[in-house]
């Protein structure tokens, strides 16, 4: 049972502080910067239907097993891993699924730094005069620039160092309670400036009225993806933070608080910028481009332009710092329980690391441009190996662990439910449904990046 191990980390304050955490593992730049320019791309409403129904039925079932899985292992996710194969009386592999999620996360923050670096040196772009010709020139400058894209990556990644360094109690959860609050503070704020723009009613409908012709199958393999990907699932952090869970909390409320805040403020991104976005007769399908060239030509022109545009900058780069913190503290937790170092020697260690391999990814759009792996340069190779292939695997196989092989008592145990209508539900959904899904997108995102880089070699 869960309650015969304990953290050597320690555990978080409350139930709440964990949901806050989770959910700023959850959100990212994901939230903030992807899903408006994907549902942007693919039919507004109609995709966030699709989206929807994906976070219910694929994302939510995955994310409670990995928190459970968390909790009753009490450890980092290789040895959580490890101790569950043992009382599963299964192969000892299975501990390379929560090696490789802290890898994973590792790469992630690699590149992920060089794009909240982006945010970041955004907050002090001023926001005035801005033209289409100027703000993308702007952008392009900045990913030009080698010494400005290494400064603000290595800031950016020395504030997350130094959260993690700093541990559970002090670290970790004082600047969740402190940056979450603000972040919802901030999107709220964002979304009471766009009903000003004159355009709120039709960023609404563009957002909620489906059109059930844009329904798809690309669609919704589009939609699965980033319902997948948005609740940080596969990489072991979610795992991570599990462990640091008090054994009194129910999981299955839990998970679901923190996917519906997860989603929520997804949602409330698209209402803040699909309503200015038409406001000034821009397009909402730019793609990734929607919030670096597109959002700041917008500010310029609207009242108080400046004093919001910057306010949404801070809001992506503190939700950028939120996912942050998450994507190294599984590596981190395993340094200290495997060789028994300080955990400010294993964060400034791993935080290096991260450092070091993303300064491929902030040269890749300057010096290293004509340097590319499979037809990607450093920055998008890395993107795709650990979006496309190592976090869906990472899913599946937590699906088919939590589904095949924990034995089901101790599934009933770690939850304390009965086997009731909704957990039969949960259960089929992780055996079956989640694990199938997922492979499908696996396979079509695959599929579809090689078939893209294959035409551009």
């Amino acid at each position: 049972m869960s309650q015969e191990r304990k953290s050597i980390h320690g555990t978080w304050s409350s139930r709440w502080t964990f949901i806050l955490a989770a959910t700023g593992s959850a959100v990212g730049l994901g939230n903030i910067w992807k899903f408006p320019y994907m549902a942007g791309d693919n039919g507004g409403g109609a995709f966030v239907l699709v989206y929807l129904a994906c976070i219910a039925i694929i994302g939510l079932p995955i994310m409670l097993g990995e928190i459970m899985i968390g909790r009753r292992g009490r450890s980092s996710p290789a040895n959580t891993m490890k101790a569950l194969a043992s009382e599963a009386n299964t192969n000892s592999a299975w501990t390379l699924l929560g090696a490789t999620g802290a890898v994973a996360g590792l790469l992630i923050l690699s590149f992920y730094s060089v794009a909240a670096g982006w945010a970041l040196s955004y907050v002090f772009n001023g926001f005035q005069n801005i033209t289409p010709e100027s703000s993308t020139q702007s952008f392009n400058t900045l990913l030009a620039s080698p010494t400005s894209l290494i400064f603000w990556h290595t800031l950016f990644l020395s504030v997350t160092v130094f959260v993690v360094a700093r541990g559970i109690l002090d670290g970790l959860e004082k600047w969740i309670n402190t940056l979450m609050p603000m972040l919802f503070v901030l999107v709220i704020l964002l979304c009471l400036y766009a009903t000003q723009s004159g355009a709120f009613v039709e960023g609404l409908i563009y957002l909620f009225q489906p059109d059930f012709s844009k329904i798809t199958p690309e669609v919704m393999l589009e939609a699965l993806g980033q319902a997948f990907f948005t609740l940080s699932l596969g990489m072991g952090a979610i795992m991570a933070y599990g462990a640091y869970m008090p054994a009194s909390q129910n999981i299955g409320k839990t998970a679901i608080s923190v996917a519906a805040l997860d989603t929520g403020v997804a949602l409330l991104a698209g209402i803040a910028i699909f309503p200015i976005v038409f406001a000034n007769g821009l397009a909402a399908s730019e793609g990734p481009g929607l919030v670096f060239v597109t959002l700041p030509i917008a500010f310029s022109s609207m009242p108080l332009g400046v004093f919001f545009g910057t306010l949404f900058f801070v809001l992506l780069s503190i939700a950028a710092l939120s996912s942050s913190i998450s994507l190294i503290e599984p590596g981190v937790a395993w340094l200290i329980e495997s060789l028994r170092i300080k955990r400010i020697t294993a964060t400034l260690l791993l935080g290096f690391i991260a450092w070091f391999i993303g300064l491929f990814s902030a040269l890749s759009f300057n010096l290293l441009s004509e340097f590319t792996i499979f037809g990607k340069n450093f920055f998008d190779a890395t993107d795709f190996l650990t979006n496309q292939i190592m976090l869906p695997l990472g899913g599946i196989f937590i699906a088919i662990f939590v589904g095949w092989v924990m034995k089901k008592e101790n599934v009933l145990d770690e939850l304390d439910v009965e086997e009731n209508l909704i957990f039969k539900f949960w259960y089929f959904s992780i055996r079956y449904i989640s694990p199938v899904m997922v492979g499908c997108v696996f396979l079509y995102l695959l599929g579809k990046s090689l078939y893209l880089s294959a035409r551009n070699l």
